[in-house]
């Protein structure tokens, strides 16, 4: 018998009466304990929203996503697929979830998709944006939204330093000690830096990331921002390839998951990459 399995890639072994279904998920991350279903917390993304989707197919919902968030992290396009026997509208995945989801937690868009496409394998980049609020005086609406910083940051300086990440590079200088990925080398394809208002965004676009590597990357930036290191200790950092000569962890308030892009022949909606407050 075949056991249902989001994992599966083999399509020769994909079940004739199974349907495959991909979704774009909102949520803002302060709340809960990350995005991977954790035995030891019901208080989880994915958790809410397999209890969600379980009762709008009136069966058990699994999900793979395309990147797991950690605690405290928001997304605004994350995307996640399951396997399902039971036939129901695009729209009833859509609604049917969000009446019974928290408010921190929306389903954006429900489509049917070829059994082949995968929500992480599938999947040519990731998209995150960190958000600094700059202000002497910590906002009473943004809150947990983004990072707030009374200290002057240099943000030119910061994108100075940053120049030497872009490319294919040995990050083991800004991955976690618990990161689980049999590789430390990936491709930063794009990063820039965006300024509205009070608000600074770097926005930096990869194939795949380590565990708190973007975290990890900012808060080493900060150091630079903040005069205590010179732009050329970046460069020194990531050839050295040592953890603890890095800068600290940033906070996750500031970071989201904003865009995962796929082969255009997948054809999925595209949507502004946000946070909504943002008009770029």
């Amino acid at each position: 018998m075949f056991e249902r399995n989001s994992e599966v890639t083999d399509v020769s072994a994909y079940p004739q009466d199974l349907q495959r279904v991909a979704l774009c998920i909102e949520y803002a991350g302060a709340g809960f304990n990350g995005f991977q279903r954790q035995a030891s917390t019901p208080n989880t993304v994915q958790q809410y929203l397999e209890a969600a989707l379980s009762f709008v197919a009136d069966e058990a919902i699994t999900l793979v996503c395309a990147g797991r968030t950690d605690a405290g992290v928001h997304a605004t396009g994350q995307i996640v697929h399951f396997d399902t026997a039971s036939v129901r509208p695009e729209k009833a995945w859509v609604m049917g979830s969000n009446t019974r989801l928290p408010d921190a937690i929306r389903v954006r868009w429900a489509r049917a998709v070829d059994p082949q496409f995968h929500a992480r394998f599938s999947a040519l980049s990731r998209t995150y944006r960190y958000v600094f609020h700059c202000s002497d005086v910590r906002s009473a609406t943004l809150g947990t939204q983004v990072t707030h910083s009374a200290l002057p940051l240099d943000f030119d300086a910061m994108e100075q330093a940053a120049s030497c990440l872009i490319g294919e590079h040995d990050f083991s200088a800004f991955r976690s000690a618990q990161c689980q990925a049999h590789s430390p080398v990936r491709r930063i394809e794009a990063m820039r830096w965006v300024r509205q208002g009070e608000l600074v965004v770097l926005e930096i676009r990869a194939n795949a990331f380590l565990h708190h590597m973007v975290r990890n990357i900012v808060g080493t930036l900060m150091d630079v921002g903040r005069g205590r290191q010179a732009v050329s200790w970046v460069r020194d950092i990531l050839e050295g390839g040592d953890r603890t000569r890095a800068g600290a962890t940033a906070p996750p308030w500031g970071l989201y998951l904003v865009q995962v892009a796929y082969p255009e022949s997948i054809a999925l909606p595209e949507l502004p990459a946000g946070p909504c407050f943002l008009s770029f």
